[in-house]
């Protein structure tokens, strides 16, 4: 039996007796959106038909990876699927059956040659899933999982064909930020969320953690070593490479046998726990002063280049008399204490000239927090260091002092296409907060996995569908929020990406009407927009996961407080324009006073290192200066008609008001819905703004479902 992968002409053939899906009568196909991947794979392509899933054979052979298998069988547990059978190798299926299996069950056909990379086919009869190697299968089954969706409260499987492959060996974050460490808890729940979204690197580096940084020769209390393992464990069962990360520069003394007697103790109890991923942490240290008088004599003169020998000589004997001794210990990581420039200097020319090859360095870009990373800034780094760049990205964390009371959800933006081919890999920093963080970390995987058609916009708004779990309603709610704190601050004066795009352009828009003295379409157009902001709060809170919901539970109270008051300062001018003056002024108040209780909530839990009375920020210098923009408006009053004075007053009659159309208020005129064709394919947005919302309808339509820009309703 043959199954046709892609238009192009590949196929899957499965070798004759290895692996076998019935020919059976296919049910009855039934339509479902094509998907929005995260992240988008290489090559795919949809009937636009799906089939439902009930009885499911599960076919294996002696290459099926244990972790793939156990993914698929939780993800149709999920789902609601309970009549699974996991048969055993040669076991042949008799019904609807999805096969999971190494690329030599199909003679390698039609499975890419790269690492990690898998081949999926899906029809009426089943599912095919070969991978490259274990990994391969197990990221075949996340994209499985992603076609699974509901008709008319049934699951079904969408036909599609998926040739797919990583462009980066290396992707995935390091929670490497300073305040408060993430929990056991979230940590766990994190590396499954990576394995969700393809990504293989988790690099546990949390500056708070005193075992890690201060005291790092210490060992790790038992009750810690037993969470680690734990991690690790987890880690291995999203095919994550958990890479334990030291960092001993504030203390250690670089040629004391005894300092090194005892980092590689620190080491040996995570290979002993499993972990086979290492990394020496050089990072934020005054590298131009000792820590001992020993190394002044073994190294010279404290200075760049004489740090640069002390700790290539720590991390070559670490490299060469350490992890190559102990089986299936992959090339020792490292940060340099130069790593967020690209200047040339006497320490990068040490480095560059005696580090050991093997060691992969890491890089924040041209800056910690950089404004972008182009192809010419990575082709500069392998120029000073020797080698590609495996990228820290500093995004989203926010540990620092412009980040206060911010959560940071905007996209994975100004990178460069083409990256992939000049860096080894890519880590996220994310924020304090786990759960908020997935939005970007999503689209972070997005990008490593393929960056040659990756779109940040785009991108970003599939990791928001993704968090909504494919609802439609959900991912506009999210999109709303997610512009209301989109603001990315670097340690300069101007962020790196501005807040709330998206309103700030409707704002702008909303002027230009009312410049025109269009003030019912001004009126419109932002009153829809107060609504979807309006139902925000609740939307997320009753379609997000609860980790979500905790990290941003501050910042949502926030949102409903100011969709409150521009909700008020609409009515206030609605009011003032219909000529009750009264009316206009209480409602302007209340405007303000929801207004300064949306702006005086507080961060709690304080998680980050950020002053005890943080309020948070949503939408600061977007949101509260139109409220403000609203309530100063000059409108003109109607005068009131007088009465002529020579004869009875006329009749009323049924003509409407005047400013009343078909469309107004209450009278039941057509609404302004934005649609799009289905799929995975969407537009570029730009800056946001009414284009951005344009291509959130995109996504809506993806989805099955539609942005409705709703009228005001009467006494909005």
């Amino acid at each position: 039996m043959r199954h046709p992968v892609l238009a192009s002409g590949v196929t899957l053939a499965l070798a004759a007796g290895a692996v076998a899906l019935p020919s059976s009568a296919s049910p009855a196909a039934a339509a479902l959106p094509d998907p929005l991947l995260v992240p988008a794979p290489v090559e795919a392509t949809y009937t636009g038909e799906s089939v439902p899933v009930g009885d499911v054979d599960v076919v294996t052979d002696a290459t099926t990876d244990a972790a793939a298998l156990a993914a698929l069988l939780a993800a149709f547990a999920a789902h609601g699927v309970e009549d699974v059978t996991v048969l055993v190798p040669g076991e042949e299926p008799d019904g609807f059956a999805v096969a999971v299996v190494g690329a030599d069950a199909v003679a390698d056909e039609g499975v890419p040659a790269d690492a990690e990379g898998y081949a999926l086919v899906t029809d009426a009869d089943g599912a095919l899933v070969a991978g490259r190697d274990g990994a391969g299968q197990f990221y075949g089954v996340q994209t499985l999982v992603q076609l699974l969706g509901e008709v008319d409260g049934v699951t079904h499987l969408r036909e599609a064909a998926v040739v797919d492959h990583p462009a980066m060996a290396l992707r995935g974050t390091i929670e490497g930020f300073y305040g408060e460490p993430w929990t056991h808890a979230e940590r766990l729940d994190h590396l499954d969320f990576l394995g969700s979204v393809k990504a293989n690197t988790y690099v546990y580096a949390p500056k708070d953690d005193p075992y890690h940084r201060d005291q790092w020769r210490e060992p790790y209390p038992a009750d810690t070593l037993t969470e680690l393992t734990e991690l690790i464990a987890r880690a291995d069962a999203n095919h994550v490479q958990f890479t334990f990360a030291v960092s001993p520069g504030v203390s250690i003394c670089y040629s004391d046998p005894e300092h090194r007697a005892d980092l590689e103790a620190k080491l040996d109890a995570i290979y002993d726990a499993g972990g086979r991923s290492f990394y020496i942490a050089l990072d934020d240290i005054a590298y131009t002063d000792w820590n001992c008088e020993a190394d002044a004599e073994a190294y010279g003169p404290a200075g760049q280049a004489a740090a640069a020998t002390a700790q290539v000589d720590l991390l070559n004997d670490v490299q060469q008399t350490w992890v190559t001794e102990r089986e299936g210990v992959r090339p020792l990581q490292m940060v340099p204490t130069e790593y967020g420039d690209l200047e040339a200097t006497a320490y990068k020319d040490v480095i560059r000239e005696t580090l050991d090859p093997e060691v992969v360095i890491q890089w924040t870009g041209t800056d910690v927090v950089p404004t972008s990373i182009t192809t010419e800034d990575a082709e500069r780094f392998s120029e000073l260091y020797g080698r590609p760049a495996f990228l820290w990205d500093n995004y989203p964390v926010n540990d620092f002092g412009d980040t206060a009371g911010r959560l940071l959800l905007g996209p994975y933006a100004y990178r460069d296409n083409g990256l992939s081919e000049h860096l080894s890999g890519i880590v996220s920093n994310p924020m304090n907060q786990p759960y908020a963080s997935e939005v970007v970390v999503a689209s972070v995987a997005d990008f490593a996995w393929n960056d040659a058609t990756f779109d940040a916009e785009e991108s970003w708004l599939r990791s928001l569908a993704l968090l909504a779990g494919g609802d439609a309603e959900v991912t506009a709610a999210l999109a709303v929020f997610a512009d209301l704190n989109r603001q990315a601050p670097t340690f300069g004066a101007e962020p790196w990406q501005p807040q709330a795009p998206g309103l700030a352009a409707l704002a702008e828009e909303f002027g230009a009407l009312w410049e025109e003295s269009d003030t019912d379409g001004a009126l419109d157009l932002l009153s829809a927009y107060a609504e979807l902001l309006a139902a925000a709060p609740e939307t997320i809170t009753d379609g997000v996961h609860d980790g979500f919901l905790a990290d941003s539970a501050r910042w949502l109270e926030s949102t409903a407080l100011w969709s409150d008051a521009l909700l008020d300062a609409i009515a206030s001018v609605d009011a003032r324009l219909a000529g009750d003056v009264v009316a206009g002024e209480e409602l302007a108040a209340q405007a303000r006073t929801a207004a300064a209780a949306a702006a005086d909530v507080r961060v709690d839990p304080l998680r980050n290192r950020w002053p005890a009375d943080s309020r948070v920020k949503v939408g600061d210098g977007v949101l509260d200066v139109l409220i403000e923009d609203l309530l100063a408006l000059e409108v003109s009053i109607p005068e009131p008609t007088e009465p002529p004075t020579d004869g009875p007053s006329p009749e009323p009659t049924d003509d409407t008001t005047p400013g009343d159309t078909d469309d107004a208020p209450g009278s039941g005129g057509e609404t302004d819905e934005a649609t799009a064709a289905p799929g995975g394919s969407l537009p570029s947005t730009g800056a946001g703004g009414v284009a951005g919302y344009a291509a959130l309808a995109a996504v809506l339509a993806a989805l099955g479902g539609g942005l409705l820009l709703r009228r005001r309703t009467a006494g909005a």
